[in-house]
């Protein structure tokens, strides 16, 4: 296939199949839908309002919305009318919104559905242009109907060519300032052509989006193939109407994180407990009906492939799903490499790695066993930052990507930690908490893990209760808390061994800025939370402390 960038496969779905469906979206219970000829008008009708602005060719525009139909028009609409899209996490914080539009000079935003756009309001500044998506009702935006209804849609199939920026897409920040990650239409036509031959995705295929269309997995996976391959794509309305919603779409294709697969599970195991689960699943006739009925509850009775990635997913969760006839292919990649890197393959999925790297990836390991990626659809840079952006690549091109790894005689990658998580105890030996926060993780009265240690003389894990976890009996909860750290520290070196477990009654959320919008723990703000109380940990005679 020769270059095409998302527009030009846009205006080839609406001249060769207009009236098929390509976006579905439930609005008050009821599905709206629109075929590739009705998006293409809407995106047509919105370019040209955009382009009556008179903005600077290439201006930054912002996009802060929930998924739903309108976010991909939006993003169209911003390509078709010669600018830049600048899509926001829709659970940032005030502080986030106003760093990111003005490091971006964004000089109009486009708000569609959101939980606290009353909160979030506060980060815009009064200079920014803000226009309401339909089916949302903010008193401080201009309605899009308004925005739109002097515009004739754009006539031409408006060209870009491959080497124009066409977006900035700002990293979770997991330790500071998020940094404006840049691509231009060349890295997404890279990723989406050599995606689509790998994976074989179809024109038959139907993706759920639910994950944040401005975090780069959801944006490739959903909205690019999408665009390349002619497929459909179902939102959600709701968190309530979620596990409905998932069910009617009945996708083929489906990325989960480790948080969904977490919430599936407890679910699952609230309805039939382990032990009853373990017996059904040695009857091989009622085990092949019980799994099918899972499937299907779940919506995943047609998924053909199931991803998951963006954080890792522990293996006695992978093995779990395994159990009941879902197959998880784990990936591996980041926003600077537009999200090409690994995959298990479905054939031959190795539990514990991150599978192989894609067609026409580049992978070696730096000597301090850094994961070095190279491939054609490599960030260009960070915006506005050419230092920083100095410091992540290699004299001959590689990415660093900061994580550790180990790659085995297949191909196969292992993440063994990242590097700057390393700490040092306080016996001068480094320990990497990663690969210990996923073997606790089997656990399932954990939802949350944090492995600490430096200055101390044995690492300590910070945990939070799953939904789970917090229904049990405290007696029960030390019995198993502890039985899970002996069998963990059994395969652990003498100083990564964790010594101590304390149980904190504190939620770690996006909210309280514990999280990344991606749901990636803070670490060096847990550390600030919880650094002074370290010490009367260390001291404590309990194993297991159940911290107020």
């Amino acid at each position: 296939m020769e270059h095409q960038s998302p527009l030009s496969m846009l205006y080839h779905w609406e001249k060769t199949n207009p009236d098929k469906i390509y976006l579905k979206q439930p609005v008050d219970n009821v599905w709206q839908t629109w075929t590739w000829k009705q998006t293409g008008e809407e995106v047509r009708k919105l370019a040209s309002a955009i382009k009556a602005l008179e903005l600077p060719d290439g201006s930054n525009i912002a996009l802060l919305s929930k998924n739903c139909a309108h976010w991909i028009i939006c993003d169209l609409a911003i390509m078709m009318a010669g600018h830049v899209s600048v899509p926001l996490y829709p659970n940032s914080q005030a502080t986030t919104i106003q760093q990111i539009l003005g490091h971006s000079q964004a000089k109009l935003l486009f708000v569609g559905k959101l939980d606290n756009w009353h909160v979030m309001k506060e980060g815009v500044a009064d200079d920014i242009k803000c226009i309401a998506l339909p089916f949302c009702d903010h008193e401080e935006c201009e309605s899009w109907k308004s925005f739109t209804s002097a515009s004739a849609p754009v006539q031409n199939d408006v060209k870009r060519n491959g080497d124009e920026l066409c977006t900035i897409i700002y990293t979770s920040g997991t330790t500071g300032m998020p940094k404006g990650v840049m691509f231009t239409f060349d890295s997404f036509d890279f990723v989406a052509q050599n995606a689509i031959d790998y994976l074989s995705f179809k024109s038959s295929d139907r993706f759920f989006s639910y994950l944040p269309l401005s975090h780069i997995a959801e944006r490739v996976l959903v909205e690019m193939i999408s665009l390349y391959t002619g497929a459909e794509v179902s939102f959600a309305e709701s968190l309530q109407q979620f596990p409905h919603n998932l069910r009617e779409a009945r996708p083929t294709v489906f990325l989960g994180v480790h948080r969904i697969w977490s919430k599936f599970q407890e679910g699952i195991l609230t309805k039939i407990p382990q032990n009853k689960l373990n017996l059904i699943l040695k009857t091989p006739i009622l085990s092949a009906i019980v799994k099918r009925k899972i499937r299907k509850q779940l919506g995943l009775i047609d998924a053909r492939l199931v991803i998951t990635g963006a954080s890792p997913t522990p293996v006695s969760l992978i093995e779990w799903f395994a159990k009941i006839g879902i197959a998880i292919q784990e990936a591996y990649a980041m926003t600077e490499n537009c999200c090409y890197s690994h995959i298990n393959p479905k054939d031959n999925i190795k539990k514990g790695f991150v599978g192989q790297p894609f067609p026409h990836c580049e992978v070696k390991l730096s000597h301090e066993n850094e994961i070095l990626v190279k491939h054609d659809a490599l960030m260009k840079g960070y915006y506005k930052e050419p230092a920083k952006t100095a410091e992540v690549f290699t004299n001959d091109g590689f990415l660093k990507t900061g994580d550790e790894g180990f790659i085995d005689q297949e191909g196969f990658l292992k993440i063994t930690g990242r590097v700057k998580d390393l700490f040092k105890t306080a016996k001068g030996k480094y320990v990497s908490p990663s690969p210990i926060e996923m073997k606790l993780l089997s656990n399932t009265d954990m939802e949350q893990v944090c492995v600490v240690g430096s200055g101390l003389p044995q690492p300590l894990a910070i945990i939070t209760l799953s939904a789970i976890g917090k229904k049990r009996p405290s007696e029960e909860i030390d019995s198993r808390m502890k039985e899970t750290i002996r069998i963990v520290n059994s395969h652990l070196d003498a100083h990564e061994k964790v010594y101590k477990v304390v149980i904190v009654q504190d939620e770690w959320t996006v909210e309280n800025a514990l999280l990344t919008p991606s749901f990636k723990i803070k670490r060096n703000l847990l550390e600030r939370k919880y650094g002074a109380l370290y010490s009367e940990w260390d001291n404590s005679k309990s194993m297991l402390i159940w911290q107020s």
